[in-house]
């Protein structure tokens, strides 16, 4: 009796059950500045209170180009990153999953050096994952997934 009248006072307090399974979280797709929506995919979508950041290679907006500089296109990647954080109202201490794809693994110290950067604190769980070529000729892909605070 005292389960059943525990049960009936968690679905006065909340609503049906049916009430809370149903409810689905809100969506929102953001592009960034710059992404002429030309592509089959949204830079991330924000669903509750996570966040889904679409893979991203370190492309200099200015040139549309993969920089010289391996640093320079890692420092791309990150700040285009912290960018779409930015606008879903996040920071990068918010990223609780990270993947990095690279063709080559013997990059994986000098990707370390700048990544580590971008940290306060804690960093987010990660896999480097070597992979096949990546689209124009980048040394890395990155994607993530964080989650409010």
């Amino acid at each position: 009796m005292k389960r059943l009248c525990a049960i009936l006072v968690v679905l006065l307090a909340v609503g049906s059950a049916t009430d809370v399974f149903s409810q689905k979280p809100q969506r929102r797709h953001i592009q960034r500045a710059g992404n002429t929506g030309n592509l089959p995919f949204s830079d991330a979508v924000l669903a509750g209170n996570t966040l889904y950041l679409a893979g991203r290679l370190g492309v200099d907006e200015t040139t549309g180009r993969i920089p010289d500089d391996l640093e320079q296109e890692i420092r791309n990647i990150m700040e285009s990153m912290k960018s779409t954080l930015g606008e879903a109202g996040m920071s990068m201490d918010e990223l609780a999953s990270v993947q990095v794809f690279c063709p080559d693994l013997t990059l994986y110290g000098k990707f370390n050096a700048v990544y580590r950067s971008y940290f306060q604190k804690d960093f987010p769980a990660r896999a480097f994952i070597g992979s096949g070529p990546l689209l124009r000729g980048a040394h890395f892909e990155v994607q993530g997934i964080a989650v409010k605070r």
